[in-house]
C-alpha cells in the first residue's frame, strides 16, 4: 500500500481510481462497505484525516481512537486499499471552502468518490453529499453514496463501537467490527504475582487510547510478527486484592491500570516482545477477594470458562 502525505502530494497519482473518504477509525463493517463499493476500479484509495477532526474542532469531546495509526494502516491494506492519503487536518484545511475541497479531490485524477450518506466537508461542514455530487459530476467524476450498514438492527459506527468497548461489551463491539477488538503492546516485567499464584501472566504495556472496561476477558494473543494465536484469559484492571485502597473512595496510592494475560499451554520467554491482544468474551467484572486462595480458585474458574468459550 502506497502512503501519500496529503491530497497535494497525490496529484495525478490516482488516475482512474476510486477514493473512499472517512476517518476509518476501527475499519469496521461500515467502512469495509465503502471499500467494497470502490473495488470496481483501481487503484482503490482511502482518504483519511490526521489527527481525527474532533481533536481540532472539539478537543474536549474528542473520542479515544479505536486503533493506533499502524494498526489502522494494516487494516486498510487488508481491505484491498492500494493508496492511502493521510491528509493533515489543521486549521487551514478545516477552513477550506467546500468548492476548494472538491478541486483538491479532482486534482488527484480519481474517477469515482465513495462516501457514506452522512458525509460533510469544508468550512463549517457546509458541504453535503448533494453538493459533492454536483461538483464532481460537473467534471465527469461519479459519486457513490453507501447506505449505513446494520448488524442485528444496530448501525455500524465508530461511536457505537467505542461505547460497547468502554462498557466491556466486547462481543457487541466485535459484531460491528467484523473482527475482535484488539490492541497492540509490549510484554514488560510485572510484579510476579501470577507466577506465585500458579498462573504466570504476560504483562502488556499498551499506548492504545481505547481500553475495555475493567474486568476479566477471554482473549487471543498473537506474538508479532508471527501472528500465531494463543488462547488466554486476561485481567484488565487495578488488582484490588493486592491494592485494597482502590476500593475505597478517595483512597490514595492508586496503581496504574494493568493488562495481564495468562496464555494457555504456553512456556516461552517473551519479555520485550510486541504482542496483539484480541478481546473475544467478557467473563466477569474485576473484584477484590478476601485472600490469595480465593483469588487462585477464581482464576482457575476463569481459565476453564475462557477455554470453553475459545474452544481450546
Amino acid at each position: 500500500m502506497r502512503i501519500h502525505s496529503g491530497l497535494s502530494e497525490s496529484v495525478k497519482k490516482l488516475t482512474g481510481g476510486a477514493m473512499a473518504i472517512g476517518n476509518f477509525d476501527g475499519v469496521h463493517l461500515g467502512h469495509q462497505a465503502l471499500f467494497e463499493a470502490a473495488r470496481k476500479r483501481t487503484p482503490i484509495c482511502a482518504l483519511t484525516f490526521e489527527p481525527h477532526p474532533a481533536r481540532l474542532l472539539a478537543p474536549q469531546f474528542a473520542p479515544p481512537l479505536i486503533c493506533e495509526k499502524p494498526r489502522k494502516r494494516e487494516l486498510l491494506a487488508a481491505c484491498g486499499v492500494t493508496d492511502l492519503v493521510e491528509q493533515t487536518f489543521d486549521a487551514r484545511f478545516a477552513s477550506l471552502e467546500p468548492s476548494r475541497f472538491i478541486e483538491m479531490l479532482l486534482a488527484t485524477g480519481i474517477a469515482e468518490v465513495v462516501v457514506g450518506q452522512d458525509f460533510t466537508y469544508g468550512r463549517g461542514r457546509a458541504g453535503t453529499v448533494e453538493s459533492l455530487r454536483v461538483g464532481l459530476e460537473e467534471r465527469g467524476v461519479r459519486l457513490h453514496v453507501v447506505a449505513p450498514v446494520t448488524v442485528n438492527g444496530l448501525v455500524c459506527s465508530s461511536t457505537k463501537i467505542r461505547e460497547f468497548v468502554l462498557e466491556g461489551r466486547v462481543e457487541a463491539a466485535n459484531m460491528l467490527l467484523g473482527r475482535a477488538f484488539d490492541l497492540d503492546g509490549v510484554v514488560v516485567k510485572g510484579e510476579g504475582r501470577g507466577k506465585k499464584l500458579g498462573w504466570p501472566t504476560a504483562n502488556i504495556r499498551t499506548t492504545n487510547e481505547l481500553l475495555p472496561a475493567v474486568g476479566v476477558y477471554a482473549v487471543r494473543a498473537r506474538l508479532l510478527p508471527e501472528m500465531k494465536p494463543f488462547g488466554g484469559a486476561a485481567n484488565l484492571g487495578l488488582n484490588p486484592t493486592f491494592h485494597p485502597e482502590v476500593a475505597q473512595a478517595g483512597g490514595g496510592g492508586r496503581p496504574p491500570l494493568s493488562l495481564e494475560v495468562y496464555l494457555f499451554d504456553f512456556d516461552q520467554e517473551i519479555y520485550g516482545r510486541p504482542v496483539r491482544v484480541e478481546f473475544v468474551h467478557r467473563l466477569r467484572e474485576e473484584r477484590r477477594f478476601p485472600g490469595v486462595d480465593a483469588l487462585r480458585t477464581q482464576i482457575a474458574q476463569d481459565v476453564a470458562q475462557a477455554r470453553r468459550l475459545l474452544g481450546v
